[in-house]
């Protein structure tokens, strides 16, 4: 017994014309949405076995596109007949075809649909096929005018290659050259005929800018050839044929033939130039933020400076002490040596100090104070040589240090004799060598600062007691000022505390603040422990319990607590206090003339002059103020 014909031996009902045309033809049935039978030519199109063709669903070959399959058959049936470019039916190795679907209306019941896949690639592929034998019917004369045509072509693209200011050059799938424009000579180097047919990538592209190696793989040139993307690069080197690097930046773009990646055309320009420009702006940049982060410190140092001592105005006295002091600053002020004002404290130390610094030719430069005493012991090196971002816990940003700060300034340092010892090293390197690194930074710095140091210690007692080091102290001690204490230079004190009396009116907004010949031989004869920090905490007291402008002092007598010399005690209760000598009674006789001449304003005669302030003639007192030499200190003045 023979096996049964399978269907497609037996042929298809629709007759040879359907089972021998050469379009792919397909009859769909919509309603079952079966594929009721294919031709050979569709099963050669689809990829799939005819049998297996005649037993599909027609929405199986097109399972993304149901509603435009179902739009299609639709308006088959409506008009009865329709064509679409929209449909694109699932080859069997999975991929969508590009054909134009036409589709005819079958009679019969239930309504059969014809439908004609025309694939769109052949169809473009016979157009090229039939303008190509019609050129070739035209004869030999036009073929050599598509001769000439594309001669003309490669002659433009070639002098548009060599005129081009950018480095052209063109690699293949394999990365092996095949061109390269004389751009690209000039800026590698290299001669086209060294370049063709080598690798391009281990010939010119074969390091990073650090000189490590530069794998094919991660090369973006060859990745262009490799993915089918454009890919683009800021910053990269090609190596010249001498060794050198050049920075440049590039775009390779893949080249296709029909889908199939051929190999890729870089385009790339030198930009060294701009990177140097853009390095040197970068440090421009970086030091004018460093320049503004130094100005804000230094501004907001001074504002500091200036809430806690810009009632200062000045050196004031004209004692024969202050003189001699004021000549040493007119003689160091001009010079860079290093300077140590010693002193008790409350003498003016700072002020001596800022009159070196507005004396000398760095005046319009800081002057930076560093208070030692107040510097805890762990943040000494961050606060004098200053820290880098995250050289410490705590440390949030960069810091600059009070050296760098005062670079070409002055820098004082207060109570230098609280250093610790182990610190006084470090201090005294950066003084030898001018020269320091921040905390976490291997940068070196240089610095020009002139230094002035203060203390009321005796260093020398402390070099000896081994608190102090003895290089340090030398270091320091090159031109040695002594600031003299209040109680020695009373003839100052009448000049001061006037001084006092309007900063603090003004301060305090207290109006007639005003000094009684009383009060200023109260302040003579004190003996003033505290200095002048003292008698400006009095004075301001004094004003605060002022009484219609009259100054009340909370102020010892000479039996009072402060350390007074016996000899100066005049008023003491004590019958063994010691009589006065000669030279006390003359200072105490010229200070007495000095409070009384700045009291009056420099008046002696008259209403309110100095003479009747102390109570003698005119003449008198004129003839004493020319024995004390105060004619042109004291401003005596005849009657206003």
């Amino acid at each position: 017994m023979t096996e049964p014909a399978s269907p497609a031996a037996l042929g298809s009902p629709y007759g040879p014309a359907f089972d021998r045309a050469a379009e792919a033809m397909l009859v769909l049935d919509p309603v079952a949405d079966a594929i009721r039978d294919a031709n050979p030519a569709a099963a050669r199109l689809l990829g799939y076995d005819l049998d297996a063709l005649r037993s599909m669903r027609a929405s199986a070959l097109h399972p993304d596109q149901l509603p435009t399959l179902i739009v299609f058959t639709q308006a088959v049936q409506a008009r009865g007949r329709d064509w679409t470019h929209a449909l694109s039916p699932r080859h069997a190795e999975g991929h969508g075809l590009d054909v134009e679907c036409s589709g005819t209306l079958l009679s019969g019941e239930p309504p059969l649909l014809l439908v004609s896949l025309f694939d769109l690639d052949e169809r473009r592929r016979r157009l090229v096929d039939t303008e190509a034998d019609a050129h070739m019917r035209a004869g030999l004369s036009e073929w050599q005018r598509m001769e000439r045509i594309f001669r003309d072509i490669e002659r433009e693209n070639q002098l548009i290659l060599r005129a081009a200011g950018e480095g052209i050059y063109g690699v293949n799938a394999d990365g092996i050259t095949t061109f390269i424009n004389p751009a690209a000579e000039r800026m590698l180097g290299w001669q086209a005929s060294d370049l063709v047919g080598r690798d391009m990538h281990s010939t010119v592209h074969h390091s990073h800018p650090d000189g490590c190696h530069y794998p094919h793989q991660d090369c973006p040139i060859y990745a262009a050839f490799r993915d089918g993307a454009v890919h683009q690069v800021d910053t990269e080197v090609f190596w010249r044929r001498d060794g050198t690097p050049i920075f440049v930046e590039y775009t390779s773009t893949p080249i296709r033939d029909r889908g199939r990646l051929l190999g890729a055309v870089i385009v790339f320009r030198d930009i060294s130039q701009r990177r140097e420009a853009d390095e040197r702006l970068r440090q421009a940049l970086a030091e004018v933020d460093s320049l503004r982060e130094r100005l804000e410190l230094e501004n907001a140092y001074l504002r500091e400076e200036i809430r806690e001592g810009g009632h200062h105005q000045g050196i004031i006295g004209r004692s024969p002490a202050i003189e001699a002091t004021l000549r040493q600053v007119d003689l160091v002020a001009g010079t860079n040596a290093t300077v140590l004002v010693t002193g008790e404290s409350g003498t003016g130390k700072e002020l001596i100090a800022r009159a070196i610094h507005e004396a000398s030719r760095r005046r319009d430069r800081p002057l930076i104070r560093v208070n030692c005493a107040a510097i805890p012991r762990e943040l000494f090196e961050s606060e004098f040589f200053g820290h880098a971002r995250g050289s410490f816990t705590g440390a949030l940003r960069d810091r600059v240090g009070r050296f760098e700060l005062a670079d070409g300034g002055t820098l004082f340092l207060d109570e230098v004799g609280e250093i610790p010892l182990d610190l006084q090293g470090k201090l005294l390197r950066v003084l030898q060598e001018r020269q320091f690194e921040r905390i976490g930074e291997e940068r070196t710095r240089i610095v020009d600062v002139r230094l002035v140091a203060a203390t009321n210690r005796d260093l020398k007692a402390e070099v000896k007691r081994g608190r102090f080091r003895e290089d340090l102290y030398f270091r320091l001690n090159v031109f040695p000022i002594a600031a003299v204490p209040l109680r020695e230079r009373p003839e100052d004190i009448p000049l001061i505390a006037q001084h006092f009396v309007r900063n603090v009116a003004r301060r305090l907004n207290v109006p007639d603040l005003r000094l009684t010949e009383g009060d200023v031989r109260r302040l003579v004869r004190y003996d003033w422990p505290g200095n002048v920090r003292e008698l400006e905490n009095i004075i301001e007291r004094a004003a605060i319990l002022a009484v219609r402008g009259r100054m009340r002092f909370d102020l010892p007598e000479a039996e009072g607590t402060g350390p007074v010399d016996p000899r100066r005690a005049q008023n003491a209760p004590s019958s063994e206090a010691a009589p006065a000598t000669e030279a006390e009674r003359r200072a105490r006789d010229r200070a007495d003339i000095a409070a009384a001449l700045a009291l009056s304003n420099g008046r002696v005669f008259g209403a309110g002059g100095a003479a009747e302030l102390l109570g003698v003639k005119p003449t008198t007192l004129a003839s004493r103020i020319k024995a004390h030499g105060l004619g042109g200190t004291g401003r005596a003045r005849g009657q206003a």
